[in-house]
């Protein structure tokens, strides 16, 4: 499987996060290097599991949607009477 890339910005505010999370959580120090290969590890053990939940859900959406739209479709069919008796 790919591993998914972030864009510099965003990975260098996630990298901040992690950091800030270790110092007020955990009152422990971690670098730069630390945290950009725990968010990496994360994606990856992490990244699977999200994406087929992702996946799933909109799969889910997907069908939902589809039948309402075939109820409205049912619903907007006319009436036919046999104009033969």
């Amino acid at each position: 499987m790919m591993l998914l890339k972030l864009p510099k910005e965003i990975k260098d505010e996630i990298i901040n996060n992690v950091k800030n999370f270790f110092d007020e959580e955990r009152s422990e120090t971690i670098g730069d290097l630390g945290a950009d290969q725990l968010i990496d590890f994360m994606i990856k053990e992490l990244g699977p599991h999200i994406y087929n939940k992702a996946i799933t859900d909109a799969r889910n959406l997907i069908q939902e949607k589809t039948s309402q739209i075939e109820d409205e479709l049912y619903s907007m069919e006319k009436p036919i009477h046999n104009r033969n008796r």
